[in-house]
């Protein structure tokens, strides 16, 4: 079967030759008639199997008549993880060449400022996580009600992130009457009574066994010692004696071993990239781009990049941790071995690992092989090595001190406070504890301050009808006594005269000759006298005993004779 015979449209399938593939996967072969046709979609199949351009191209062909209004998009994907989000779009932007479509990415880590000016311009694809999706809803910014199709992709991670009550409350927010294309590499019972919820007579298509992994994927366990310093050991042992190692993707279980592995490879001169939940979106696309780009070979990362993850051509996959949840082996292995190549994916065990390992061989059904010897073979550790210890601060603290300090008899030769203790049998005899307590009130005693002398009693007063009656008060005398009269001091006759009397000096204030408009007032002030002739104009004035600033008088119209008078005058 080709592609032709599926009933895409002209535009797809050139878009598909373009990309070079002619022949679909089994997922696509079944899947995309029966999306073409609005019919609902549950698609069971392992990871690596084109699930995503099974939702995608018959999307792009039905999407060609129609266009989106503001705020409303026509098509909804729902994504895990921004990774797999950013996956899709660039699906998108491969297949729909030949469109003129509008995808809008809301994923977080993102300007909001620029995700909500393409949801205002309309889009006819929004592919989105689901926190990021609720968030633009809640603020009135989307609207779902225009939404024809509803792809929910990695239904299962959905689960194990904690994402379904999310998924069920956008489920209601979408109209009853979309179609619904659910894609999930595994079927637990609550991803199975979600599909029996919000599907509607789906046409189930199962293309693998449930949980299985790929037979082009070589399987191998690597036994190690415990402890972190062994087991890193044996991942860089195991990274140069690969056979056809091109590039390598490694899982850790947690974020803060992803740091520890990187730094560790790094220092041994290894190119290598890290990938984890806690870096920011720009950071995270620098490193997978750069992956991608063969700028590093090696990629640690969380199981943020176990699911859906499209790296083509990942030549091998190293469990440095086996994975707590047997089901994420099964997907971290599948970013190898994918599209009908082959890969090679390694564990690394431990003898604590022993039960997690057999919880995965449970659930593919199969046994894995030992590369190099198993556990029970492994060399006994060297002396001195490094043993598995819980993962608690307070135990990495104490064990920090203890090799600090050294031993007892260490820190005496180092002259230390530390020194040898004496043997139990040399040791003097411990007193009774009744004793030891007397002994310990006699101590505290003798320590204790001497006591204060008591307060003298105070005499107790006599009532006030009992004292004896108080002498009466001496009237005032009138008048006050004279102040005895001081002998006047000679004053030396070049001795400086205050500044008042300075001022009135015939020198500083010189005499001015009287004039018949002037007169002197009380205060010795010369001021202007007007004359009120019969041809002068009514004067308004103020007499001397107000303050200085209002003697002047107020003339309502001056004469210009008079005026005259005065300057020569002057």
């Amino acid at each position: 079967m080709t592609f032709d015979e599926l009933g895409l449209s002209e535009k797809v399938l050139q878009a598909v030759a373009a990309s070079g593939y002619t022949t679909p996967t089994p997922i696509q072969a079944e899947a995309i008639p029966h999306a073409l046709a609005g019919r609902d979609v549950l698609g069971i199949a392992q990871t690596g199997t084109g699930k995503t351009a099974a939702f995608t191209l018959p999307m792009l062909s039905r999407l060609e008549s129609g266009r989106a209004r503001a705020r409303m998009p026509r098509t909804l994907i729902l994504e895990p993880t921004r990774e797999l989000a950013a996956q899709v779009e660039e699906s998108f932007m491969k297949y729909g060449a030949n469109h003129k479509i509008n995808v809008a990415l809301l994923i977080g880590g993102v300007s909001f400022a620029d995700q909500e000016a393409k949801i205002m311009r309309g889009a006819d694809v929004l592919i989105a996580t689901p926190g990021r999706l609720l968030d633009f809803s809640e603020r009135g910014k989307l609207l779902l009600t225009g939404i024809e199709i509803l792809v929910i992709d990695e239904a299962d991670r959905m689960l194990d992130m904690g994402f379904i009550p999310d998924i069920e409350r956008i489920c209601k927010l979408v109209p009853f009457t979309r179609q619904t294309l659910f894609f999930s590499a595994t079927m637990p019972p609550e991803i199975t009574r979600l599909t029996e919820q919000f599907l509607h007579n789906p046409a189930r298509i199962e293309v693998a066994k449930a949980a299985t992994t790929a037979s082009t994927i070589t399987q191998g366990l690597v036994a190690s010692h415990s402890g972190g310093t062994a087991k890193r050991e044996t991942l860089r042992r195991l990274l140069r004696g690969a056979e056809g190692l091109k590039n390598a993707i490694i899982f850790c279980n947690r974020k803060s071993d992803v740091a520890i592995v990187y730094k560790s490879l790094q220092t041994h001169g290894f190119p290598v990239g890290a990938l984890h939940g806690d870096m920011d979106q720009r950071a995270r696309m620098a490193s997978l781009d750069a992956f991608k780009n063969g700028a590093v070979d090696l990629l640690v990362c969380s199981d943020v990049a176990a699911r859906g993850l499209d790296i083509p051509d990942v030549s091998h996959v190293l469990n440095f941790d086996v994975p707590t949840h047997a089901e994420d082996y099964v997907h971290r292995i599948g970013r190898t071995g994918r599209a009908g190549r082959s890969g090679v994916a390694y564990t690394i065990v431990t003898r604590s690992d022993q039960r997690s390992v057999d919880d995965i061989e449970k659930l593919i059904s199969r046994k894995i092989d030992w590369f190099g010897p198993s556990l029970v073979d492994l060399p006994a550790a060297e002396a001195g090595a490094e043993e598995e210890r819980p993962r608690s601060s307070r135990g990495r603290r104490e064990r920090g001190a203890a090799a600090e300090r050294g031993t007892t008899a260490e820190r005496g030769e180092r002259g230390g406070r530390g020194r040898e203790r004496t043997p139990r049998a040399e040791r003097e005899p411990v007193a009774p504890r009744a004793e030891r307590e007397d002994d310990m009130i006699e101590a505290v005693e003798a320590a204790a301050p001497a006591p204060r002398a008591p307060r003298p009693v105070r005499e107790e007063r006599a009532p006030r009808a009992a004292r004896a009656p108080r002498a009466p008060r001496q009237p005032r005398q009138e008048g006050r006594p004279e102040r005895p009269q001081r002998d006047a001091q000679p004053v030396p006759d070049n001795a400086p005269q205050p500044r008042a009397l300075q001022e009135r000096t015939p020198e500083r204030a010189p005499e001015r000759a009287p004039s018949q408009d002037r007169y002197q007032n009380d205060r010795g002030q010369d001021r202007r006298r007007y004359n009120n002739d019969d041809n002068d104009p009514p004067v308004i004035g103020l007499g001397d005993h107000v303050p200085s600033f209002l003697l002047r008088p107020v003339i309502l119209k001056p004469l210009k004779a008079n005026a005259d008078a005065e300057a020569a005058e002057d």
